[in-house]
C-alpha cells in the first residue's frame, strides 16, 4: 500500500475525551503503517471563531490557521474526530470552518457561473463523530446530521469521497466497548484511503 500524507484532526475542545481517544488509534493505526501523519488538536489552537462580518471584511488570519491551512494543502486524506451536538459539529469547529475554509483557500466562484471551482480537490476524508444517542435513531428523528461537514463543507471545497463511522450511545459505553472501536478506528488509520 503506497504510503499517505494524513492530517488527523481533533475537533472536539477537549483533548481528554473518548473523541480524542479514537482520534489517538487513527494517528497510531495510520503511522504504524507506515503513513506521514500529522496531528492537530482543535483546543490547542488560537483564534477567534467569528466571521465578524463575513466575506465583506477578510479577517486576517491567526498564525495556527495559517499553519492549519498549510495542514490541510499538505494532506491527501484528513480524518476529523468530533461529538455530535445539537445535530450539529461544535460551535468551534464550525467557526474554525468559517474562518479558515475562505475564498482562494477552499472554494473559488466563477464570474458568471453557477459553479465553483474546488480548491482542495484531490483529498479524502474520514469523519468520526460521536454521540449519546443511536446514530440511526437520530438520523431518523433529525435527518442527516453529518451533512453539513460530509456535503456543505468538504464536497463543496473538492474533498471527496468523505466516509463518515457514526459511534453512538458514548455515555453509557463500558470501557471494553470504547476499546473495540478504538481497535476499529487503529485498523481504519493504518487502511486510510
Amino acid at each position: 500500500m503506497k504510503s499517505k500524507k494524513i492530517l488527523v484532526f481533533l475537533g472536539h475542545p477537549d483533548n481528554e475525551t473518548v473523541n480524542g481517544y479514537f482520534a489517538d488509534r487513527y494517528e497510531a493505526g495510520a503511522r504504524d503503517a507506515g503513513h506521514e501523519v500529522r496531528r492537530v488538536n482543535i483546543g490547542d489552537l488560537q483564534f477567534d471563531p467569528i466571521l465578524h462580518k463575513g466575506y465583506k471584511v477578510i479577517q486576517a488570519l491567526e498564525p495556527d490557521l495559517v499553519k492549519l491551512q498549510e495542514d490541510f494543502r499538505w494532506a491527501e486524506h484528513i480524518a476529523i474526530f468530533y461529538p455530535n451536538w445539537w445535530s450539529t459539529m461544535p460551535a468551534l469547529l464550525k467557526g474554525l470552518f468559517d474562518r479558515m475554509f475562505l475564498p482562494g483557500f477552499a472554494f473559488k466562484f466563477l464570474p458568471k457561473k453557477m459553479m465553483w471551482k474546488r480548491l482542495l480537490s484531490g483529498r479524502t476524508a474520514r469523519v468520526v463523530i460521536t454521540m449519546n444517542n443511536w446514530p440511526l435513531l437520530t438520523w431518523l428523528m433529525i435527518g442527516d446530521y453529518s451533512n453539513e461537514i460530509r456535503r456543505g463543507i468538504l464536497w463543496f471545497a473538492g474533498i471527496w469521497p468523505v466516509r463518515v463511522l457514526s459511534i453512538g450511545r458514548i455515555e453509557h459505553m463500558k470501557a471494553s466497548q470504547v476499546g473495540k472501536w478504538g481497535a476499529r478506528i487503529y485498523k481504519l488509520g493504518a487502511k486510510a484511503k
